[in-house]
């Protein structure tokens, strides 16, 4: 496979964790987080963050349910990465999210702001399948 980086966000309406990761090393590392006020800060503020970054593709952390069902958060992540993909025309990729949080807690051993450490386990996850793959 071709190096690649690749940004990923743990979105939320009021904060977003940003990642950053690449193919060929296989490791994701926790980048930002970032607070808009506004939809258009939000898209400004990423905008930024590609334009320093330049990546191949985006991932996009999917909030289920424990049963894996869709929820009212899923749907707005999906809509989140659909702006994504239409506003900068980068392919999106959504990624389970299922226990990131938690995952991010227990790296960062406190329960400090886990919301760019939550987008590295999810898109930690996305490259370790990447590996399976081959």
């Amino acid at each position: 496979m071709p190096d690649k980086v690749l940004l990923a966000f743990d979105f939320g309406q009021k904060k977003i964790g940003v990642a950053v990761g690449n193919s060929l090393t296989r490791q994701a590392r926790p980048l930002t987080i970032l607070f808009p006020k506004t939809r258009v800060e939000r898209f400004n503020q990423i905008a930024a963050l590609l334009k320093e970054w330049q990546p191949d593709q985006l991932i996009v952390g999917l909030p289920l349910t424990m049963d894996g069902l869709e929820q009212e958060a899923s749907r707005a992540c999906r809509r989140f990465a659909n702006q994504l993909n239409g506003r900068f025309g980068i392919d999106v990729q959504l990624v389970d999210e299922r226990g990131s949080s938690l995952e991010a807690q227990d790296l960062l051993g406190s329960h400090a702001p886990d919301d760019a450490m939550a987008a590295a386990v999810i898109l930690q996850r996305y490259l370790d399948a990447l590996g399976s793959l081959e």
